[in-house]
């Protein structure tokens, strides 16, 4: 394909990177928090840290690693919490000693989390007390040396203490655990008196060890080193530094509400808008709108990522659409596909175009990105970003000209180095250099791309592929349709049928009714024909509505 998407860019993006200016992300951080040591890093609850308390509350904690737990180069160090203050000190205490970090999800389910902590190895777990239960129903199970408890309001002073008695006593939200642990608090005293020792790091190192969700599989460890992530930050920041140019007296500001342990969020957010001295508002609970809608209102921002099902949310809240969003730059959509009738409606809610993105826990994330000048959206997830070739591909491999479906491929310096102590996985994905995405996608002749769907969840009627994101995307058109899901059930006839399971605002709206509604938008054969209403849909840690669960549910259920 000549890399046609190279005439696309605009003058101020370069075509390639240039990786030279650090050796780790430790020399990066200490770079960022040099440039920008007066100005606010990360803000919870009201309560900011400035990038130099930043850089010296991580180093404390890095010395008690060190000394007292006795942390060495390629330790794996867990760290299971969601968007606090703590967690960006925790993750660069544990890249300052040498450790690498294997991110957590903190609602993972006890199976999980052993397979996670004894797959990675994890000597060292950093875990919020919320969810410190499920810790205590595996640890004896696990390999698992240290263990160091966080309370939401650690480091938000009087605030704090009565947050987290408030969630302890009244809301009883914290259970109660038996395993022997250290406070996180007392861990970072403790590392006031201890000396830190600077670990010689290089670019190829493990950084992170960033585990996928695991739905095509056992859950597996993408080896992101140093060079990964720091390709990442750069390729992204190139991308998007034509909008940072404030519009008023004060800094680039971005509210994340994904969680950090996410790999869209830990990127996009805490690392690339580090690097340009930026605010992340951290959001800890974003299933809570209204406390959510609140904070945004007191705050000022000037960006913003999420995941569909959290725009969709918000454009249906009066509160959010009265908020002020003149200050409101960029707008980018991951994790899943952005649906145009939620862009449609958060542009209108906010004039600001919703851009989509699009990346994999394999590339650290980001792959492509719509152009930043782009006024609507466009139903693409937009050009390759610098130092990225993509490729659609067949099923052997070979390249399939514009205009075509086939699987969506990537070289770049952000592809992992693998997957953790998994070879063969990692020699199916990683196929002649190029990883395979798993995804079906098009480029057209201008070099933008659009996704399908995903290779695994693509519906087979009679012969015919159907892409459950096209019948999903026409049933959201409905005014009555909140949320849709599509999938694939076994059938005597057609071999499958599609099944549509939808969110309605109206309780009397009807299969009839809504098949009808699709037969006028759709080719017969992906027409749904069975239609379930539910009251809401199951969906990942970020907002992805996750078809494999919903699948599960109707097979449980008897509908074959």
């Amino acid at each position: 394909m000549d890399k046609i998407w190279l005439k696309q860019y605009p003058n101020d993006v370069p075509t390639d990177i240039d990786l030279t200016a650090y050796t780790s992300l430790v020399h990066w951080f200490e770079h960022v928090c040099q440039q920008h040591a007066d100005k606010s890093a990360f803000r919870n609850f009201g309560k900011e840290i400035s990038y130099r308390e930043l850089r010296v509350l991580s180093q404390q904690l890095a010395a008690y690693f060190q000394v007292s737990l006795g942390l060495k180069k390629g330790d794996r160090v867990a760290v299971m919490m969601p968007n606090l203050l703590q967690y960006p000190i925790v993750i660069f205490a544990i890249l300052q000693a040498g450790g690498i970090v294997v991110n957590t999800n903190p609602l993972y389910t006890p199976r999980e989390l052993k397979h996670q902590l004894n797959d990675a190895g994890v000597r060292i777990l950093i875990v919020a007390e919320n969810f410190a239960d499920t810790v205590d129903k595996v640890q004896a199970e696990t390999v698992l040396e240290h263990i160091i408890t966080t309370q939401i309001g650690d480091l938000l002073g009087v605030k704090g203490f009565l947050l987290d008695t408030y969630l302890r006593y009244i809301k009883g939200q914290i259970p109660s655990f038996n395993f022997q642990h250290m406070p996180l608090k007392t861990a970072l005293d403790k590392g006031k008196q201890l000396s830190f020792s600077p670990v010689s790091l290089e670019q190829n190192d493990l950084a992170f060890l960033q585990y996928t969700g695991g739905t095509t599989g056992v859950a597996k460890g993408a080896m992101l080193a140093h060079r990964n992530l720091l390709a990442n930050i750069l390729q992204a920041h190139h991308w998007i530094k034509s909008e940072l140019r404030p519009t008023y007296e004060g800094p680039e500001v971005i509210i994340t509400a994904l969680p950090l342990y996410h790999i869209f969020s830990l990127t996009a957010n805490c690392f690339t808008f580090m690097y340009v001295g930026g605010l992340n508002v951290l959001i800890t609970n974003p299933r809570d709108l209204k406390g959510m809608i609140k904070t945004l209102g007191q705050t000022p921002f000037t960006a913003f990522t999420g995941v569909n099902t959290l725009f969709n949310a918000l454009v249906q809240r009066e509160a959010f659409r009265q908020l002020d969003f003149k200050h409101l730059r960029i707008c980018l959509g991951g994790g899943s596909s952005v649906q145009a009738e939620v862009a449609k409606a958060w542009q209108a809610c906010t004039g600001v175009p919703l851009l989509e993105a699009y990346g994999m826990t394999e590339t650290s994330p980001a792959v492509c990105i719509n152009l930043m000048t782009g006024k609507r959206f466009n139903g693409s997830i937009g050009l390759p970003i610098p130092s990225t070739e993509v490729s659609i591909q067949d099923d052997e491999g070979q390249l399939l000209p514009l205009g075509e479906k086939g699987e969506l491929c990537v070289k770049g310096p952000q592809v992992m180095q693998g997957y953790w102590q998994r070879p063969e996985d990692t020699k199916e994905t990683i196929v002649d250099g190029w990883l395979h995405s798993g995804d079906i996608a098009i480029m057209n002749e201008e070099g933008f791309v659009r996704i399908v769907d995903r290779k695994k969840d693509m519906i087979l009627v009679s012969g015919f592929n159907v892409y459950p994101n096209e019948v999903e995307a026409e049933a959201v058109t409905h005014p009555e349709v909140v949320e849709a899901a599509a999938v694939g059930l076994a059938d005597e006839r057609t071999g499958e049928r599609v099944c549509l399971c939808v969110v309605s605002s109206n309780p009397d709206l009807d299969a009839k009714t809504l098949r009808a509604y699709c037969k006028e938008r759709l080719t017969a054969y992906k027409v749904p024909k069975q239609i379930e209403f539910y009251s809401s849909l199951p969906k990942s840690n970020v907002g992805k509505i996750l078809r494999r669960e919903i699948k599960e549910q109707l097979l449980n259920q008897g509908s074959t």
